[in-house]
């Protein structure tokens, strides 16, 4: 497909994606009319558009960090927040993998609201596994789409920020997209077993924040939140270190009908960004993140292989992840 043609078609499926929100929106405004009975206005959310902006990264091929796929939906990430109001931010920077390899990395950060202190932060990560490890051997050397674990997230949050650029909260908001979180070490990997080989973007981040001695309130990471079937039981370390900005979101999610979702229960732990947001910047975070008690990796079923595309995105558990951030935040003081 051309540059042009591929433009028209860019341009006409986010006007319908945008058309189809608004009959939406109008179809619930008895809903808006019980959110602002407390006199605080939440936006809806727009799982369609959502949807919209996870096609368009995985349009994009793989985005496993050096490669042209990477690049390319980078620009389109920060022009995206730029779009939507935010202060854009990019970190450039240079990290080593488990095996030695340097990947040219960038976080991608969007701030509204820069100037004030009471501040919320809304996190996922954009690369994309360069390994289908976890699915049949011959396919172990492929990279996967990404749509879920990675590209969800930051569909999540990219509708959320165009929903904040049309009405802010009275809190600063930071919409941080980690790079390099998914590069860690592969199962069939036989060389030396390095550690914290995942979340490198993140770790970057840590050490050095898009500003001095940044701090927020708590944290928000959204990890694997399009699956089919999805539920999102209480991570252990955020259990431990975010519990009260936890039972703040599955409350929400609860006030809001998604208790089938959000499940008020333990979980696994996982080694995640939130997990460097907390240690090197003391900001506790919860890691909103598809869990299967069933499954013998925990995740979905579509984990780290070639079925991570767009036909296992369920709209449904978009909304529900999004709509409860979004009431989190904007009842945030």
């Amino acid at each position: 497909m051309n540059n042009r043609h591929y433009l028209l078609f860019w341009l006409t499926s986010i006007m319908l994606t945008l058309t189809a929100c608004g009959s939406s929106q109008k179809n619930t405004q008895e809903q808006d009319k019980k959110e602002t009975s407390s006199a605080i206005l939440v936006p809806q959310f727009c799982a369609d558009s959502a949807y919209a902006y996870i096609k368009e990264q995985v349009n994009f091929g793989p985005r496993v960090p050096n490669s042209d796929s990477h690049r390319q939906c980078g620009e389109y990430l920060a022009s995206q927040l730029e779009k939507f109001g935010a202060k854009v931010y990019n970190q450039e920077t240079n990290l080593m993998a488990y095996n030695g390899a340097i990947l040219r990395a960038r976080n991608i950060i969007g701030a509204y609201n820069p100037d004030t202190r009471k501040r919320v932060m809304l996190c996922a990560h954009w690369d994309t596994r360069p390994y289908a490890d976890s699915d049949e051997k011959q396919h172990h050397q492929t990279p996967i789409d990404g749509a879920n674990d990675g590209g969800s997230g930051v569909g999540v949050l990219l509708e959320i920020a165009r929903q904040i650029q049309q009405t802010a909260p009275s809190i600063g908001i930071d919409i941080v997209l980690f790079d390099a979180e998914d590069y860690g070490t592969p199962q069939f990997y036989e060389g030396i077993d390095r550690p914290n080989t995942w979340c490198l973007g993140s770790q970057y981040w840590g050490r050095v924040p898009h500003v001095p001695n940044y701090k927020a309130r708590f944290a928000i990471l959204l990890d694997m939140v399009g699956g089919k079937n999805a539920t999102f039981y209480y991570e252990g370390y955020s259990q431990r270190t975010a519990s009260q900005p936890m039972k703040k979101i599955w409350n929400a999610a609860q006030q809001l009908g998604y208790g089938n979702f959000f499940i008020k229960n333990s979980g696994g732990e996982v080694t995640d960004d939130h997990i460097y947001v907390h240690q090197f910047r003391q900001i506790p975070c919860v890691d909103i993140i598809d869990y299967n008690p069933h499954s013998d990796t925990g995740f979905n079923p579509t984990w780290h292989t070639l079925n991570d595309n767009m036909e296992n995105i369920d709209k449904a558990t978009l909304q529900a992840v999004g709509q409860t951030v979004m009431n989190v935040i904007y009842h945030e003081k």
